[in-house]
């Protein structure tokens, strides 16, 4: 695992041009899929304090808590592109084969590797009110991945209306104790987990 760079890290041979100048070149469209899911890790990570260290692009799970495993999808209605009206939202669970950074293995069958899914949904529908970094526009759905196996088994997508049947949303400020008592939940098939 890398440690995480500074933003006043100069890039060598570029005189007084920083990292930070990089990002913020490359990642200032925070409402694109992709950049709006890593900030929705980087909130979910921030939340449970683990993110001193920089981020694994390719490992098969998001964020690893204690002794857990934590997947985290992002969905929001509005997009960076032009819209005729708002996205509907889903949420990708399918089932994967993947690398694990830590064993530097593929997993040999399609699985969910984590203990858990957070649904990280950006609620704003006004593009003109639009800010991904105002954290209180975001709502965090908490759900087992068991409780995804039994109630779903190979569906490969699921909507927000059936996570919004099967548990309610908190806000940043609250995702944490959500995490925990979700996790505690499966806390019997780990060994010495305090929350």
């Amino acid at each position: 695992m890398l440690p995480k760079l500074s933003p006043d890290h100069r890039i060598e041979g570029l005189n007084d041009v920083t990292v930070c100048d990089f990002w913020a070149w490359a990642y200032s469209d925070i409402l694109s899929n992709r950049n709006r899911s890593i900030f929705a890790e980087f909130l979910a990570g921030l939340a449970l304090g683990i993110t001193d260290n920089s981020r694994i692009e390719w490992d098969a799970i998001d964020l690893r808590y204690k002794t857990f495993k934590i997947e985290v999808k992002s969905a929001a209605y509005l997009q960076s592109w032009e819209q005729k009206k708002v996205s509907n939202i889903r949420f990708d669970i399918s089932k994967k084969k993947a690398w694990d950074a830590f064993t530097n293995e593929y997993s040999k069958d399609f699985t969910r590797f984590s203990d858990c899914f957070v649904f990280c949904l950006y609620t704003e529908r006004d593009k003109n009110s639009a800010n991904v970094l105002d954290t209180g526009k975001w709502d965090f759905y908490v759900v087992l991945t068991n409780d995804l196996e039994s109630k779903f088994k190979d569906q490969k997508s699921i909507a927000l209306s059936r996570i919004q049947k099967i548990c309610e949303p908190v806000k940043f400020s609250n995702l944490k104790n959500r995490i925990d008592e979700v996790l505690a939940k499966s806390s019997t098939e780990k060994e010495n987990v305090i929350f």
